[in-house]
């Protein structure tokens, strides 16, 4: 593959993106591999950060409690109500969003 026909990162990341149900991904989060984003960020912009291993930016975002593991908390409304999320896979992990609806 040439140069040319590389498909820059935010726009592979934006056609990996999916809405999914949290049905299909209570065995990720029983793994430990799903990231909550908070729905003020783009969340294809921490996946950049995190392919981009930009330790200081995702230490920021988690003291702020904008980027982190999924809570029990969450993860129990999320089955309650069968929610869908935003998804992008940035292995080993998932990125999941809810965004709001208003």
């Amino acid at each position: 593959m040439t140069d040319q026909q590389k498909v820059p990162l935010a726009q592979k990341l934006n056609l990996e993106t999916a809405q999914i149900s949290w049905k299909e991904l209570e065995p990720y989060f029983a793994g430990g591999k799903l990231i909550s984003v908070s729905s003020d960020l783009d969340m294809l912009i921490v996946a950049e950060q995190i392919v981009a291993d930009n330790a200081p930016v995702m230490k920021g975002w988690m003291a702020e409690e904008k980027v982190g593991q999924v809570s029990d908390e969450q993860a129990m409304r999320w089955s309650t109500d069968n929610t869908l999320l935003w998804a992008v896979v940035i292995k080993p992990w998932i990125l999941v969003q809810e965004r709001s609806t208003h």
